[in-house]
Order: C-alpha cells, then sequence, then structure tokens
C-alpha cells in the first residue's frame, strides 16, 4: 500500500513535469514565427506546428483525465504519443549531428515511458462511479474495525 502511494507520488509529479514541458514547448511551435522554428535538420513549418499541436494536447492529455478520472486510460494513451513525438525529436537530433542535445528528448521520452507504464499497470487511475461524490474511501477503515472486533 505504502509503496503504491509512494510510486503514484512520484508519477504525479512526472505527469506535471511532462505537462509543463510540452506545453510550453508545444505551445511556442504553436505560436513562435517560422524563422525561430529552424533547427538542425529542416522540417516543413506545417509539421512543426502539428508536432506543437499534438504536444499540446498530450500535456492536457497527461493531466485533465486523470484529475476528473473521466476515462482515465488517456493518460497512458497520451504519454505512449508523447514517446512517440520525443523519439523521432531524438533521431532528428543525431541526424543533425548534435548527439549532447539528443539527450534531452532521450529524457524526456523515459519520463512518458515511466507515466505510460506506471499509469497502465503500476498506479493506475480508477475510474469515476456514477452518481457519486469523491471522498475517502472508507473500506480500509472498515477492515480495521473488522480486525479489531
Amino acid at each position: 500500500m505504502r509503496n503504491t502511494k509512494r510510486i503514484s507520488a512520484l508519477l504525479w509529479t512526472a505527469q506535471v513535469l511532462l505537462a509543463l514541458t510540452f506545453l510550453f514547448a508545444g505551445g511556442m511551435k504553436l505560436v513562435a514565427p517560422a524563422e525561430m522554428l529552424k533547427g538542425p535538420v529542416p522540417l516543413p513549418v506545417l509539421f512543426l506546428r502539428f508536432i506543437g499541436l499534438c504536444e499540446t494536447l498530450g500535456a492536457i492529455g497527461l493531466i485533465l483525465p486523470s484529475v476528473t478520472r473521466i476515462k482515465p486510460w488517456l493518460t497512458p494513451l497520451a504519454a505512449s504519443g508523447l514517446i512517440v513525438i520525443m523519439i523521432g525529436a531524438t533521431i532528428i537530433t543525431l541526424i543533425g549531428g548534435q548527439v549532447g542535445p539528443a539527450l534531452v528528448p532521450l529524457v524526456v521520452g523515459s519520463l512518458a515511458v515511466f507515466v505510460a507504464n506506471g499509469r497502465s499497470r503500476l498506479a493506475p487511475i480508477s475510474k469515476k462511479s456514477r452518481g457519486t461524490v469523491y471522498a475517502p474511501s472508507l473500506a480500509p477503515v472498515a477492515r480495521a474495525i473488522g480486525k479489531a472486533a
């Protein structure tokens, strides 16, 4: 039980950090002038805008389904999509001859792997029940009372 809480806390931290990172990176790709989007390998501006949109939606998908508990399976799906983007970013950076800077998308992608695996297997978010109000579960308390009696 305690290990699951620790993993869940680490996952939430990773989700928030990734969401902030991708919200910033994706937002910049959406609003920055075309001249600012040039990198070591020339890519079409429209493609970079598409990647920016995917990153922005991925950032939202990392947080919103988990917080609202509405379709929480979307969180590992969003993380998986961001993994694909980071694999591409790592490859493009390496093709551009920049080995050191390729570590950034590699590390960010690894964090997304942790979130995708963690939210699908280690500490998944439970689905929202219809008509229920969010409250801490009393099941552990009832079990403790039952054992004490």
